[in-house]
């Protein structure tokens, strides 16, 4: 028997114990033995759904204005960053690949911090290096990544391999693309993740359906 429940919105009392929920949960993580947790603020989860305006339409003081839908999930950062917050990202994420390598495993994917919003990028390409020189692997990174910034960081031994997942998303014959150098289709971030109507996922044309 599948019992399928309506989701609700939260009324603005229920949300504190929300918030204490996921600090309790990095709490139990770290006791269990984790290095660290990863706060999940995008695709559609709660939090994503406070902060995006298509979604949020609370009158309270979690609605409306861009602070007020950025209050949930700051709430949330504030309290698992007390909780267990690492003072130290870069040692930690050095470490991590060092015990990986020493694992035997084959490929470490890692994504490249080099998104400021959905359409502007800042270079860091440097910033995974320390742990790509640690790992002995594969070395795939993401991040925003198109086909001139992805093949210098190759070329520059940044990183072995760069994975694409909006740009693949939306150009089904990627690679035939970037090997010609031919113009990209431009990925509809509206259609990204949603059940009805189903669009966005396998309509977007190949290239000799374009020209």
């Amino acid at each position: 028997m599948c019992i399928i429940l309506t989701p609700r919105r939260l009324i603005t009392e229920e949300i504190p114990s929300v918030v204490n929920e996921f600090r309790l949960v990095a709490k139990d993580a770290i006791e269990a033995g984790f290095d660290g947790v990863e706060i999940h603020g995008a695709h559609g989860y709660l939090i994503d759904q406070f902060i995006k305006d298509q979604v949020n339409d609370r009158i309270d003081n979690y609605g409306g204005s861009l602070q007020n839908r950025c209050r949930f999930a700051l709430e949330v950062v504030k309290v698992v960053a007390k909780e267990i917050g690492d003072s130290n990202p870069e040692a930690l994420g050095l470490y991590l690949a060092n015990c990986l390598s020493k694992c035997g495993i084959l490929f470490c994917h890692m994504v490249e911090p080099r998104m400021i919003t959905a359409w502007e990028k800042e270079e860091s390409s440097q910033s995974l290096l320390p742990m790509r020189k640690a790992f002995n692997g594969t070395f795939i990174s993401a991040g925003g990544y198109d086909r001139e910034d992805g093949n210098k960081a190759v070329m520059k031994g940044c990183t072995d391999l760069v994975a694409y997942g909006r740009l693949f998303l939306a150009n089904p014959d990627l690679p035939n693309r970037f090997e010609l150098n031919a113009p990209l289709n431009k990925y509809n971030r509206d259609t990204f993740y949603t059940s009805d109507p189903i669009v966005g996922y396998t309509d977007y044309p190949f290239l000799e359906d374009s020209i």
